[in-house]
């Protein structure tokens, strides 16, 4: 089953996360699957620019928990995000969970729908937001990410824009989309290129000085005993042990 389905128009590929079943959550298949799209892409000389869209009402639900990527597979997919020589915009109106704040944060821009809603969940199943960091601490306001890191609280679109996380947040996720995706298929291919590696260059030297720690610590975090009690309590649809 595929679980990317692929579109093109006027050199811009679409990429869409195709698993309504688990809410797009991020399986080993989804990962390695959605890195083969992103590297055909990068090999196509006809394509300008990537959007990543999603099928159903969320964008992705973070980690698959019965069928996990390996970490440092996950973490080799946000990093092809950030290196791709070619714009990666993401095309959000649902959803977005844990570790899929980690690949929205990857993409170049970001237009929130309506619909949206965000939230870092991680500090209520025992984990923390570890190798997610790598994109998000660059790209959202320090002191929301204090907040929203520690407290888990659901937000919209506006407070999405607001910190950072998103580029634009509109009622008419698509009609948003349209000047943006004009603008990239009127820059020629080198300028792209060259201007992405600019403001790409300090996120990809953190990907290389702590990616190995941070899986190891999100390792760390996933073997203990909190946190297969904040993942059954998850599954189970009930509150975990600590809460008061």
């Amino acid at each position: 089953m595929t679980l990317i389905a692929r579109a093109r128009d006027r050199g811009v590929a679409t990429l869409t996360l195709d698993s309504p079943a688990n809410r797009n959550a991020l399986s080993a298949a989804l990962v390695g699957e959605l890195r083969e799209a992103l590297a055909a892409a990068a090999a196509d000389d006809t394509v300008r620019a990537v959007v990543l869209a999603h099928s159903g009402s969320t964008f992705c639900a973070g980690a698959d928990l019965k069928a996990p990527p390996d970490p440092e597979a996950f973490v080799g997919l946000m990093r092809d995000v950030v290196a791709l020589p070619k714009p990666v915009v993401a095309r959000v109106d649902g959803h977005v969970r844990a570790g899929g704040l980690g690949l929205l944060a990857a993409c170049d821009i970001a237009v929130a729908g309506g619909a949206s809603s965000f939230a870092l969940t991680e500090s209520r199943l025992g984990l923390a937001p570890a190798v997610i960091s790598l994109t998000l601490l660059p790209r959202v306001d320090r002191t929301a990410a204090n907040r929203y890191y520690l407290t888990g609280e659901r937000f919209d679109a506006a407070e999405a824009a607001r910190i950072g996380l998103v580029t634009v947040a509109a009622e008419d996720v698509d009609k948003a989309l349209v000047p943006v995706l004009d603008g990239l298929r009127r820059a020629s291919p080198q300028g792209l290129a060259a201007s992405k590696e600019l403001v790409t260059a300090t996120v990809l030297r953190s990907f290389d000085q702590y990616a190995e720690d941070l899986i190891a610590r999100s390792a760390e975090l996933f073997a203990s005993e909190e946190a297969r009690e904040g993942m059954t309590a998850f599954l189970e649809r009930r509150d975990p042990a600590w809460v008061r």
